[in-house]
């Protein structure tokens, strides 16, 4: 048996802000609201009312809300097919992410009757795209052996049109629904996909897009005017994420030149004339209207902050996401006349503000590194938690959090490293991990460790490392490759064993890591022992801290075990673990609080000399 994790029943003395801390969590939050195409009145969102992350609907023409699905481990995926006339949500096992789709009227179900399978015929997998038209379905599945897409249409049986040992999925269906636009990874390599483009009537080939080794192609959406073959992708032939538009019918493109830095992504307009652009750039988003008649490229005027989520409704009006890391997020409507005002706000309390971030760039082996620094109140140096993000192609951006609110409201000051891996930076820093990752992310995270302590806001005795899924591994590697570094090291669903991890994880993770490696573990054990935490667990000196989700298809619990295994058998290092039924994090409002409420008080008891483990 391995030693509990201790769970405090507060963090704080002073009650305004052990309520504070909790209220950002337990304040209702809710997804921005995803329409009917043909029916915008009926809206899908998730919500955690009522304690855990839930569907909903809202019924716009009478204001009606209503709670569709009610888990033990939550809800977080489902649309809307364009007549609104039923609600799709994916139906998993206990957050396994292992399931199939299933309908239920937008109306409601009469009590005791359970949702209808959406797609019959259609094995359980895991989630592989889906674009719901109006005569025809299109899903993908991924399994142990490989990748299927799956067509249905109006009156007739679900069939399988594409299948492949290596990953694909669904990417865009054409407007009028003959045409299907396919991302896959047959070349071998998930993190740089080809695009194919099929008819929906037989599967055949209408047209194929690679830019080759080392280059992706994201297929994004076709344009929304019936009879318009144009589909809007992602490439990166100059080294960062730009836009491309495609037309299919005539096999021309047109490269979408904005004179922006960082990277973009897109949809269209409904009339097809414009694009809605995200520009994204030092840890921010902001919103573009880029004309393509005449070229012109308009900043949208939305709220502060970072934007998350947007579309844009029938008539103009963009609704979008708002928030930074000093106030909460708030869903919006920026109107075509340039009035902005809050689309919906969540029943209750809005979450209490926090801090502000500030940027840090700093010199690193592999070129700038761009992290984000919150300081609590007073002087430093300061105790210091390193929060790294997991992906690893995501990015630390200046977003509300509950949970580095938390860190700071506890005294920690918290730095967010977007190491060589990070999405925003260019391909080139995205793909630098490539062949060696972990061994190099961190060696980022140790020049931002070097300026935190010799800028003064660190005090190097009391400096954490923590992170989720990638983080919690980058955390874990961190605690055995770098010991000198750190007073503790908290590891959140974490790969830990990356030979065993392997074995256990989902298909797709395992083309990710193929790709990503440069091979399979049989192949290159070698680079995977390299970078797996296993490797180094004789030479971790500060306590770990694990929490592990049962039911993890991405960092399974068996490689966790033999991590823990390997700490026990030393017999001479405090650690702790808590385990939580559910997949890749929780859903649950009260265990996202016992996670924070885990770490924060194993962070204090380790940086002042508490008692650590059993």
């Amino acid at each position: 048996m391995h030693p509990d994790a201790a769970v405090p029943d507060r963090l704080f003395d002073d009650d305004d802000r052990e309520r504070r801390w909790r209220a950002r969590f337990t304040a209702t939050r809710m997804s921005r609201p995803h329409w009917a195409k043909d029916v915008p009145d009926r809206c899908v969102y998730t919500s955690n009312e009522g304690g855990t992350t839930e569907v909903h609907t809202w019924d716009r023409a009478t204001g009606l809300h209503r709670q569709v699905t009610s888990r033990a481990a939550g809800t977080h995926t489902a649309t809307l097919p364009p007549d609104g006339e039923h609600v799709w949500w994916f139906d998993d096992t206990d957050g396994d992410e292992f399931g199939r789709w299933v309908a239920e009227p937008f109306a409601g179900l009469p009590a005791g009757e359970r949702p209808a399978d959406a797609l019959p015929g259609v094995e359980d997998g895991y989630p592989a795209g889906l674009e719901i038209g109006r005569t025809l379905v299109a899903a993908g599945t991924s399994t142990d052996d490989g990748s299927r897409i799956w067509v249905r249409r109006d009156g007739a049986d679900t069939e399988m049109i594409y299948e492949h040992a290596e990953d694909a999925g669904v990417g865009a269906l054409s407007e009028d629904e003959t045409l299907l636009a396919i991302s896959h990874s047959e070349h071998g390599d998930s993190r740089h996909p080809d695009v194919r483009v099929v008819r929906t009537a037989d599967a055949s080939t209408v047209a194929e897009k690679s830019d080759g080794p080392g280059r992706g192609l994201t297929p994004l959406v076709f344009s929304p005017v019936a009879g318009d073959q144009r589909l809007l992708l992602l490439h990166e032939r100059r080294g960062r994420e730009e836009l491309l538009i495609w037309d299919v019918a005539t096999d021309t493109e047109t490269e979408v030149l904005l004179d922006l830095p960082g990277e973009l992504v897109a949809d269209f307009y409904p009339d097809a004339t414009a694009l809605l652009v995200w520009h994204t750039h030092a840890g921010r988003v902001r919103l573009y209207r880029h004309d393509l008649r005449d070229g012109t490229l308009t900043e949208l005027p939305t709220a502060p902050g970072t934007v998350g989520s947007a579309e844009v409704r029938p008539d103009g009006t963009v609704e979008y996401t708002a928030s930074s890391a000093a106030a909460p997020v708030s869903i919006r409507a920026l109107h075509p006349d340039g009035t902005d005002r809050v689309l919906v706000a969540p029943p209750g309390e809005p979450a209490p503000g926090s801090v502000a971030v500030r940027d840090v760039w700093v010199d690193g082996p592999g070129g700038t590194v761009h992290a984000l620094v919150a300081e609590p109140a007073g002087e430093g140096p300061h105790p210091t938690v390193f929060s790294l993000h997991g992906g690893p192609h995501a990015a630390d951006e200046d977003r509300f959090s509950a949970v580095r609110a938390a860190w700071v409201d506890a005294g920690f000051a918290v730095v967010e490293v977007n190491y060589r891996g990070s999405t925003g930076y260019g391909s080139t820093w995205r793909d630098a991990i490539e062949g060696r990752p972990g061994l190099t992310e961190l060696e980022d995270v140790a020049a931002v460790h070097d300026w935190a302590v010799s800028s003064g806001l660190a005090d190097p005795a009391r400096i954490v490392v923590e992170g989720w899924s990638w983080g919690g591994y980058l955390a874990l590697l961190a605690a055995g490759t770098q010991p000198d570094r750190w007073a503790a090291a908290i590891g959140g669903v974490p790969v830990a064993d990356y030979l065993a991890a392997y074995a256990d994880e989902m298909e797709q993770l395992r083309a990710f890591d193929r790709a990503l490696f440069g091979g399979s573990p049989d192949e290159i054990p070698d680079v995977y022992a390299t970078a797996s935490p296993l490797t180094y667990v004789g030479d971790v000196r500060a306590p770990v801290l694990v929490l592990a989700g049962e039911n993890d298809p991405r960092c399974p619990i068996r490689q966790v075990d033999n991590y823990l295994d390997a700490l026990a058998a030393r017999g001479d290092l405090p650690y702790e673990v808590s385990r939580f039924d559910a997949g890749h994090g929780s859903l649950v409002v009260e265990e996202t609080i016992r996670h924070v409420a885990t770490e924060i008080d194993f962070a204090r008891r380790s940086v002042t000399g508490g008692a650590v483990g059993g």
